[in-house]
């Protein structure tokens, strides 16, 4: 069953490549253009996904939380993650950073050519305009999003760094007073996130139909030509994301977890696929936990903490992104920089990569407040627009990879012997 799935999302995917490049933009059905009834596709998809984040991160995280106050075990969870967290993203940025710099994408770049056909960079410009411009602001930005005033107001707008912050010590607490109405509380949560469990399986049944809304409207709108004026930064982030998703994170799961990189890869092989179509993180969420926990065997005590922790904390290819595209920029504008500066900049772009919302897009305006911040001109994000889409999709798929990751080296570091397969032959 779990092959055919696979096998189903694999055509879908074929055929929206197949139909984008046969519709294009301008192709219409009755009046109405092919691209919209794919964007009307993946749309109703991406909301129906959407739709129970907010409920499925709460229920799992406070049931998580308490299962581990009541255990005592929550801050070695937490220790343990954020070790994980920090060291993936350590490791992303050195990928990054080496390839750029061996590669030398920028060198020999004609600026205006390529600014001048990617207006879209001053609305991003505009963005970044809004209070982002120095390290003080964004450090106020990050705590104030991880405590809001109010919550409902947080969960209404998607922050979700304030819901987890919340949801843990709602979870916790709830284990330290007297266990009846402990006992009636995590009752209502555990049935929340079952019945968001439910729904989200309900969704999965119609992926492959929306993965091919998802992927048709990328292809019919960027086409194939959009590679050309940046062929070489897009070889560079492709090398570099191979090598780091590809070599670093399975030479982690074989020799630090001692499980085997095939068997996770299969395990979180749905979870991947919807990343890559949504272009989202955050979206991709509720599947990737049914993966960890149905089919990675992470038990969701684990997956409770540590994937919606790290959907908004460990954006891994963002970072490497973002790295990539400013030593870029800097490339094509001459600018070189002694080892001092790049040990700053190193440090300021996994600084600017946590928090980062894990919605499409989103780390173009970390990668502006970096250049701002170096001094580079901001409006020069233009030079990656053409590729972003097809880019988007694949960070996502590391995003979610690199976390799913996370999460299976916590688990055997807490020797749960039934997370994948032992590569010493045992369960």
């Amino acid at each position: 069953m779990k092959n055919k799935v696979l096998i189903k999302v694999f055509a879908s995917i074929f055929l929206a490549v197949g139909a984008g490049l046969w519709s294009g933009a301008d192709k219409a059905l009755g009046g109405v253009p092919f691209v919209q009834l794919y964007n009307l596709i993946g749309q109703l998809f991406l909301n129906a996904l959407t739709l129970v984040v907010v409920p499925l991160v709460s229920s799992s995280i406070i049931v998580g939380a308490a299962r581990m106050g009541s255990e005592g075990a929550l801050g070695t969870l937490g220790y343990k993650t954020f070790s994980y967290f920090i060291l993936t993203m350590v490791l992303a940025v050195v990928v990054g950073l080496v390839c750029v710099m061996l590669i030398k994408p920028g060198i020999g770049q004609p600026v205006e050519e390529l600014k001048s056909s990617h207006p879209q960079a001053s609305r991003l410009v505009e963005l970044h305009a809004q209070g982002q411009s120095g390290s003080f602001q964004k450090i106020e930005q990050l705590l104030l999003k991880l405590v809001p005033s109010n919550i409902l107001a947080a969960a209404s707008q998607g922050q979700m760094l304030g819901l987890i912050f919340f949801s843990l010590l709602f979870g916790y607490f709830t284990s330290t007073i007297d266990p009846y109405p402990s006992q009636i509380i995590l009752g209502f949560w555990n049935a929340i996130f079952q019945v968001m469990m439910k729904i989200t399986h309900l969704v999965m049944r119609a992926l492959p139909i929306g993965v091919f809304g998802l992927v048709a409207k990328v292809v019919a709108t960027t086409g194939i030509e959009t590679f050309r004026s940046v062929a070489w930064f897009t070889l560079t982030f492709f090398i570099a994301l191979f090598i780091y998703a590809g070599i670093v994170l399975p030479l982690l799961l074989k020799f630090v977890a001692k499980v085997s990189p095939l068997a996770h890869v299969r395990a979180m092989a749905p979870a991947l696929l919807t990343a890559f179509s949504t272009s989202s993180s955050a979206a991709t969420l509720p599947l990737t936990l049914e993966c960890l926990e149905k089919r990675a065997h992470v038990s969701n005590r684990i997956c409770s903490f540590t994937v919606p922790l790290g959907t908004s904390l460990n954006l891994t290819a963002s970072a490497l992104f973002i790295c990539v595209t400013v030593f870029f920029i800097a490339q094509v504008y001459s600018v070189t920089w002694s080892l001092g500066s790049i040990a700053t900049i190193f440090l300021l772009i996994i600084f600017s990569s946590i928090g980062m919302a894990g919605i499409p897009s989103a780390c173009l305006v970390g990668a502006i407040l970096v250049l701002h911040t170096i001094g580079l001109p901001v409006d020069a994000i233009g030079l990656v627009l053409a590729v972003e889409r097809l880019l988007d999709m694949c960070r996502a798929v590391v995003n979610v990879f690199g976390t799913s990751c996370c999460a299976v080296l916590v688990a055997r570091s807490e020797k749960e012997k039934n997370t994948l397969t032992s590569l010493s032959g045992k369960a």
